[in-house]
């Protein structure tokens, strides 16, 4: 199961599970986002189904719903732009709280939700963190905070949830061709920026990120466990 699964990062990690033979569950916000996937050519063999991971009571529905479950990547999230030094964006308290409850407590909703049966299969969970888990934001600290929480909360189910044979990683992606980041695509200035500290020279793929979960969830990766493995091309270490 790939929570946020209908597009961007979600939905690459999404088909490149599908595409070493899983059968994938995705789920995205809102019967809109299910529906456009579901008619997507690229989503084809890919399960569909809307959850909002901050619901208590649909994460239960849906994980009571499956008979067995070997993977999750929590890849659901949100960001909020706008504001500064303080004032408004994810500068207002409510905001903050919003971001936190889905990226850092969606994650853990699920994760926690999805143990016993992740326990029966010895199965993984990878996570999705951010460079921002290492860096702060002057924009986005809420976001910033969620995706620190992240990296930290993988260490710990690592640790806990290994007697369950359970592995817990995180992956930290860097600036990815998304409809997120597209404002900074089109930014020649910023564009430039990146692509100029970035060692490997290039802004990064969805598929890259898809190709590291796979490593993660596979049986290649057996002994990998509490690891926040950047996927950035680089840029961390410029």
């Amino acid at each position: 199961m790939v929570t946020g699964g209908t597009g961007g990062i979600g939905g690459a990690i999404a088909q490149a599970l599908r595409d070493a033979g899983a059968e994938v569950l995705a789920t995205g916000l809102g019967a809109g986002e299910v529906a456009a996937a579901e008619t997507a050519p690229a989503f084809a063999g890919i399960a569909a189904r809307p959850l909002d991971v901050a619901d208590p009571a649909a994460v239960r529905d849906l994980v009571d719903s499956l008979d067995r479950l070997d993977i999750l990547v929590n890849a659901a999230g949100m960001i909020v732009r706008g504001g500064a030094g303080g004032q408004g964006g994810e500068f207002e308290v409510e905001t903050f709280q919003r971001v936190v409850e889905v990226n850092l407590t969606g994650s853990m909703r699920l994760a926690t939700a999805c143990r016993p049966l992740l326990a029966e299969r010895g199965g993984a969970v990878v996570n999705i963190a951010s460079m921002l888990s290492f860096f702060g934001s002057g924009a986005s600290p809420a976001y910033s905070a969620s995706k620190g929480g992240v990296a930290q909360l993988t260490k710990s189910l690592a640790i806990a949830w290994a007697p369950d044979r359970i592995r817990v990683n995180a992956i930290a992606p860097g600036w990815i061709e998304t409809t997120l980041t597209k404002p900074l695509q089109q930014d020649a200035a910023r564009s430039a920026a990146i692509i100029a500290r970035t060692p490997l020279g290039r802004w990064g793929r969805p598929e890259d990120i898809g190709g590291a979960a796979v490593f993660l969830c596979s049986p290649a990766a057996a002994f990998v466990t509490g690891v926040v493995l950047p996927v950035d091309g680089g840029y961390a270490i410029a």
